[in-house]
């Protein structure tokens, strides 16, 4: 797929680039590069190959999904400058 001047002018005008006229068959020349890799791309046999998540075989840690207050709100409010009744206390900002 070839990409002409104006088709790369209007990519350039919706990723909000400023690209000066005499640049635009630069442009329209590495877009076409890589839509020829890309139709390149899609003649690989993947068949039966699952997709991969990282280029490392690894599983993600994890946790019991539990609602908790921390297991020391004492702690955490020492370092508030206006606690109350065991939440932080802010100034009201509308009336």
């Amino acid at each position: 797929m070839s990409i002409d001047i104006d088709t790369a002018r209007k990519v350039a005008h919706l990723a909000r680039i400023a690209v000066a006229e005499d640049d635009l068959p630069q442009l329209a020349g590495e877009l076409s590069n890589m839509l020829t890799f890309m139709e390149q791309l899609t003649e690989v046999d993947v068949e039966g190959i699952e997709p991969m998540t990282s280029v490392t075989p690894m599983r993600l840690k994890r946790r019991v999904d539990v609602v908790t207050d921390g297991g020391y709100p004492e702690k955490i409010l020492k370092n508030a400058p206006d606690a109350r009744e065991g939440f932080f206390a802010v100034p009201k900002v509308m009336e």
